[in-house]
């Protein structure tokens, strides 16, 4: 029996070795890994292809109106006291205390404009949850490259702030020493450690400020948060001087959005329809078969010793209705839609200028951010080589405290204008591709 109880406890804890390294697991997330997980698992795409779905299985009700409606009947009436029929004198029952009948109903419709126009409505209908979709993805792969990048740069930042950190630690190692030869003063000292303090807070709060990112890029991936990701290094500042040129090709007709919109007015053009075929008739073919029974007893269902009547009756016809007057309500429906088509053709309008200005200001933004990206650079270079004289000539005694301080601060922002003009760059990139009708290259 110890044995047995051993063998178990072994089993768990093997169990419960592999639970903990599964979720300890750190799964390693590119930008293309990240886009595509996104596309598989993020809330709104998903709900998105669930439209999908639904939008066909509308197609498939409202086709099934053109279809044959088949329904089956019964009834079984026991009645109680049974009417008479009185003439002269004489006293006749109508009928008998249990009746009951089984049947099928079926009809038809042979025109119904409404039917017909509902079909090329739901077939459009499908196209439009399509096209949904598909901005929706185009939208998702959009947020989760902006957040993506935006972690990327802040961990580039972190790193500017490691190095300030192990620079001023080397400034305070020195100042130190000066102030035991008698060199320095308590002041001088106090002021390092002051700094040093300032930006290991500075770098703390960017380390969460990171972790939030992290955090913020799961959610929109859909990943659970409590996974443990791990970021690659990204080649940031790879840039590339000719990318507005390679979007200059701009259609707006091509655009998800313009089409999602077209596909909407070719909706509203099909309620329209469907409110002008109210005025038309409707014609439905109908038919039904039935067997009825009568009894002055409970056998109705009894086979050759029945007392009971027995008869079948079966009919066959055409319905029409035509519509004559109701109030002026067609008419009105028929209004609304047409304004609603003439709203959403505004729409369109809007929308075309808008798609327009947002891939030539993207055009822009691109070009300034190059030219920004190449000054600060520039900069950051020059910042470089003057904390290096100024460390240099502060060693010698020839520069004060104050000036390398003030190096080393201009050095360190110089170098965070760099990376914040590496993430501007990358924002309008991601803009003028997603303008251009592209953004799904990124998952290349």
């Amino acid at each position: 029996m110890k044995t047995k109880i051993n063998q178990m406890l072994a089993v768990l804890s093997l169990l419960l070795v592999g639970v903990i390294t599964a979720e300890a697991q750190t799964v390693r997330l590119s930008l293309k890994d990240a886009l595509t997980y996104a596309l598989e698992n993020n809330t709104d795409i998903r709900k998105a292809k669930l439209e999908i779905i639904n939008g066909k299985l509308e197609t498939e009700e409202i086709r099934a109106r053109a279809l044959p409606q088949i329904s089956g009947t019964s009834s079984l009436t026991d009645q109680l006291i049974i009417p008479q029929l009185v003439v002269g004198n004489q006293v006749f029952k109508m009928g008998r205390q249990w009746s009951g009948n089984a049947g099928v109903n079926m009809s038809q419709q042979l025109f119904n404009q409404q039917v017909f126009t509902g079909l090329k409505a739901a077939k459009a209908g499908e196209s439009f949850y399509n096209l949904n979709a598909e901005l929706t993805e185009e939208g998702i792969i959009q947020q989760v490259a902006t957040a993506y990048y935006q972690l990327l740069v802040s961990r580039e930042q972190l790193k500017t702030v490691e190095a300030n950190i192990q620079s001023i630690s080397r400034i305070e190692t020195t100042v130190a020493d000066q102030f035991k030869n008698g060199l320095a003063k308590k002041i001088d000292l106090d002021r390092v450690r002051v700094n040093l303090t300032n930006v290991k807070t500075q770098r703390d709060q960017l380390a969460n400020g990171i972790t939030q990112q992290e955090n913020v890029l799961k959610f929109y991936i859909g990943m659970p948060v409590e996974t443990q990701i791990e970021i690659p290094e990204a080649e940031l500042k790879k840039i590339n001087e000719d990318a507005a040129s390679r979007y200059t090709d701009f259609k707006v007709e091509e655009l998800t959005r313009y089409r999602l919109l077209m596909k909407q007015e070719e909706l509203l053009g099909y309620q329209k329809k469907a409110a002008i075929a109210e005025y038309f008739p409707t014609l439905s073919l109908t038919g039904n078969f039935q067997r009825n029974g009568m009894s002055d007893k409970f056998d109705l269902l009894r086979g050759g010793n029945s007392t009971a009547v027995k008869y079948n009756a079966s009919a066959i016809g055409l319905t029409l209705n035509i519509p004559i007057f109701d109030g002026f309500a067609r008419r009105s429906r028929v209004k609304q839609a047409d304004i609603e088509i003439q709203q959403i053709q505004q729409d369109i309008k809007n929308t075309k200028n808008s798609l327009s200005l947002s891939h030539k200001n993207a055009n822009l933004a691109l070009k300034n951010n190059i030219s920004t990206i190449n000054a600060q650079d520039e900069n950051m270079r020059l910042a470089s080589e003057v904390y290096a004289s100024t460390q240099n000539n502060y060693n010698n005694g020839l520069a004060t405290l104050t000036d390398l301080l003030n190096a080393e601060t201009s050095l360190v922002d110089a170098q965070n204008s760099y990376n914040q003009a590496l993430l501007n760059y990358k924002l309008a990139e991601i803009q003028l591709i997603q303008s251009n009708g592209n953004i799904k290259s990124l998952l290349n």
